[in-house]
């Protein structure tokens, strides 16, 4: 049968280097890399694998990671001022932020297109 307490997740990406940098040094994220594959390390358990897939590589219509956050304003202006360009979806406010139904949340996304998020649980 399957062993869930070693169950991780993963997505693609087109430049590792590209995203190396962003979650590495843009999101502070620790990181390793092994076999050309990047483990984004979350905490105990907690890792992420993000893998290269190059010319292949179709960025995820959905949101890959959520962030959960203490003040969404203040995550908000930080990534800003790092460098991130959070995404103009309907509903969204000047700062970036969706406050219609639901936690409050803001969308971005890393250099190879995935959509992630900063929110703030209610």
């Amino acid at each position: 049968m399957l062993d869930i307490t070693r169950a991780f997740n993963g997505f693609s990406v087109n430049d590792v280097d590209a995203v190396r940098t962003f979650y590495g040094e843009t999101l502070r994220i620790p990181l390793s890399e092994s076999n050309g594959m990047l483990h984004l390390h979350f905490g105990p358990g907690r890792d992420t694998l993000v893998y290269p897939k190059g010319d292949k590589h179709v960025p995820a219509e959905y949101t890959v990671l959520n962030f959960p956050v203490d003040d969404i304003e203040s995550a908000v202006e930080e990534l800003k001022g790092a460098g991130v360009t959070f995404e103009r979806y309907d509903g969204v406010d000047d700062q970036g932020i969706f406050r219609r139904g639901g936690p409050p949340i803001a969308w971005f996304k890393d250099p190879a297109g995935n959509v992630l998020s900063v929110l703030q649980p209610n």
